[in-house]
């Protein structure tokens, strides 16, 4: 855990998203919370010395940003669109994370339930407490639902999965999107950014990950302008040497899923 500015922390080590908290005077807001149980009880002992948690903030709707709110008493924020997708999540669906990501074996606690945002918006919502604010913006990309989460008062963007530093997963995304939501996030200047996976990082972070998709996109791009199938696509395009660190089977799998999406979308 860092504190990457004054009084916001992040963990970075999780199996699962990056997770953070702003402390203020007036109490504790969560920006995602841990996928493990154990990790979220460590985190939950760990916020309640800092104070009363008042908000807990989902960015997107995939269970390694919000699995954890069962174990947090406050009102969930998320956007609109995501409720309905954890609304039909299953208990099953974490089960097979936490045993993808090496917890095979750990059991959730009895009476384990998704909870279901109970504050949504559609494009904006901003969050007063203890002197600070919170700006939450929807930023289609990685999925429909993304949000970014501004603290102006400590130069701190919370970008969620529309920055990471990993491979970028396309399953859902439409990636012009994606492109215009980076740029939007470049117009706010902030000066930390916290991704939803990998290291914190400064404003380059949204240059890298511009260039990123751009590369995915092309790739793909050009095997569609050569009429080049699906699969010849697939077998042809190998960019997993543009993210250090990424290998083995599940990233091959990956990446062809991201082909896929690509293939799909691409006009």
């Amino acid at each position: 855990m860092q504190e990457i500015a004054r009084n916001v922390y992040v963990e970075t080590g999780l199996r699962g998203c990056n997770a953070g908290f702003v402390v203020t005077s007036e109490g504790v807001v969560l920006i995602d919370t841990p996928m493990m149980p154990d990790e979220a009880l460590r985190w939950r002992d760990e916020i309640g010395k800092h104070g009363p948690i008042r908000y807990v903030i989902n960015t997107e709707p995939h269970i390694d940003h919000f699995a954890g709110g069962h174990f947090f008493e406050a009102p969930v924020v998320a956007h609109e669109g995501a409720r309905g997708v954890i609304a039909a999540a299953s208990v099953e669906q974490l089960t097979g994370m936490m045993a993808m990501m090496g917890a095979e074996g750990a059991a959730v606690p009895e009476g384990f339930g998704f909870r279901l945002p109970e504050v949504t918006f559609a494009s904006r919502l901003t969050l007063h407490l203890g002197g600070l604010t919170f700006q939450l913006t929807h930023f289609p990309g990685h999925t429909p639902f993304q949000l970014a989460v501004y603290i102006p008062e400590r130069g701190a963007l919370f970008t969620s999965d529309n920055v990471t530093g990993r491979l970028p997963i396309f399953r859902e995304a439409n990636p012009q999107d994606w492109l215009a939501s980076l740029e939007r996030m470049a117009q706010i200047g902030a000066e930390v950014l916290v991704p939803g996976h990998g290291e914190v990082g400064g404003a380059g972070y949204l240059e890298e990950m511009r260039g990123h998709i751009q590369a995915w996109v092309e790739a793909v791009a050009s095997a569609k302008r050569r009429g080049a199938s699906l699969t010849e696509a697939q077998d042809s395009i190998s960019l997993l040497d543009r993210h250090p660190g990424v290998s083995g089977r599940m990233m091959e799998q990956m990446q062809r899923q991201n082909i896929a999406r690509l293939y799909e979308v691409l006009q």
